[in-house]
């Protein structure tokens, strides 16, 4: 059972067909819409201010996602995957978003649709991603324009590809 906990009496509130891992942990004010899934070694922390999920949003193992006290809460779209252990913190990603592997998306960023933001990047505070493009590097910085293909062969595919997996840990 994953370990969910109140914080200032808020408790964490996910909607129908999420899978929280084991050991995945989130805690607070956090509300994830449906299909979600939070997977092994996974901290969603809503201590110190909100973080809101659409549906369709995989959160990897061992990725972070946090806010900052009294400044930035967290915003995640739909159809929005994160990879394992990127770090996402007090920004704005919005729907059918690929955040990388080890990549990081810091303090009042946002992330437009259709975007993929390359493993190991680092988007910096306040930075703004454009929606249709793909983001690397550190700091990270627009590298290319995406293609329809792209969109459909990476961001929507591996989305629902989590759908599936969580599937299988749902319905052994």
């Amino acid at each position: 059972m994953a370990l969910i906990l109140p914080v200032e009496n808020i408790m964490p509130q996910w909607g129908e067909n999420c899978f929280l891992a084991p050991n995945a942990t989130v805690v607070g004010n956090v509300i994830m819409g449906a299909d979600c899934s939070v997977w092994f070694n996974a901290v969603i922390r809503g201590d110190v201010n909100y973080i809101r999920m659409g549906n369709k949003v995989n959160v990897q193992d061992g990725a972070c996602i946090h806010c900052t006290y009294e400044k930035y809460g967290t915003t995640i779209g739909n159809n929005v995957s994160i990879g394992h252990h990127a770090i996402v913190h007090g920004c704005t990603l919005h729907d059918h978003v690929l955040i990388g592997m080890g990549a990081i998306v810091m303090d009042n960023a946002v992330v437009h649709s259709n975007t993929i933001i390359a493993a190991g990047a680092v988007v910096l505070e306040n930075t703004v991603c454009e929606s249709g493009s793909i983001y690397a590097g550190i700091p990270a910085k627009k590298v290319k324009s995406i293609s329809a293909e792209k969109i459909e062969g990476e961001i929507n595919r591996i989305a629902n590809n989590y759908v599936k997996y969580a599937d299988w840990f749902r319905n052994p």
